[in-house]
């Protein structure tokens, strides 16, 4: 009878530890707060895309003359060893005339390129613009240097939040305080590029002149929010 009394008293002991760990901890005087860390970078890479489209009666021509003018495209990028470019789209459409009667179609390729040698991707835009459209140009911070510096800024974030706690701790008149959980975020800020592209040309014109590039910054930024607890 003595064992199972001492029985029964460790299983309500066990029951009673399994039913306070299940429970939260009650918190007094939790406050959220948020910090974040920004750093401007120069744009080191050049992304852009250039087109042509054709017009012709028959659908078999136009697509061998478009995709000679892509593959043409792509013979000349690969002048530019610095330079990676790479097909885009590549689409053909019919063109209706009034009461629609199939008057033609229409074709366009694409090609796209990438670099951090900001001369070569001029010399190349500028040659490849005497038979294509430029369709769209952007700058933005190559994966790496962005990584590092989003480890920098985790750093600084951090001592931010930190200051803030700090700060909420004195208004509170608490004695302390810990940090009950923690998220670091990061993520780009709005890029600012600054270029001047020259003006397309038809195919068969002169050579283009470069365009004078300005790639200009982005603003990488890391954000650390939280809650924190403040002890009396």
């Amino acid at each position: 009878m003595r064992a199972f009394k001492c029985l029964c008293i460790a299983a309500s002991l066990a029951l009673a530890a399994t039913a306070l760990a299940a429970d939260p901890v009650p918190r007094y005087n939790t406050i959220e707060l948020q910090a974040d860390a920004q750093r401007e970078l120069a744009n080191d890479t050049l992304s852009a895309s250039l087109f042509v489209e054709l017009n012709d009666a028959n659908p078999a021509a136009l697509a061998n003359a478009i995709n000679k003018a892509a593959n043409e495209a792509l013979r000349v990028a690969r002048e530019y060893k610095g330079v990676r470019a790479r097909s885009g789209n590549n689409q053909s459409y019919p063109v209706y005339a009034k009461g629609n009667v199939l008057q033609g179609w229409r074709g366009r390729a694409e090609i796209r390129i990438e670099s951090r040698d900001f001369e070569a991707a001029s010399g190349l835009i500028g040659r490849l613009q005497a038979g294509m459209q430029l369709g769209g140009l952007s700058f933005s911070v190559s994966p790496e240097a962005r990584r590092q510096s989003e480890s920098d800024l985790i750093t600084e974030a951090i001592a931010a939040f930190r200051s803030r706690a700090e700060i909420v701790r004195a208004a509170l008149a608490g004695r302390s305080y810990k940090i009950v959980h923690l998220n670091v975020n990061s993520g780009p800020g709005a890029p600012q590029p600054r270029f001047a592209v020259a003006h397309a040309m038809a195919a068969g014109a002169p050579e283009v002149a470069a365009p004078n590039l300005e790639a200009g910054t982005s603003m990488v930024t890391v954000t650390v929010g939280g809650v924190i607890e403040v002890l009396d």
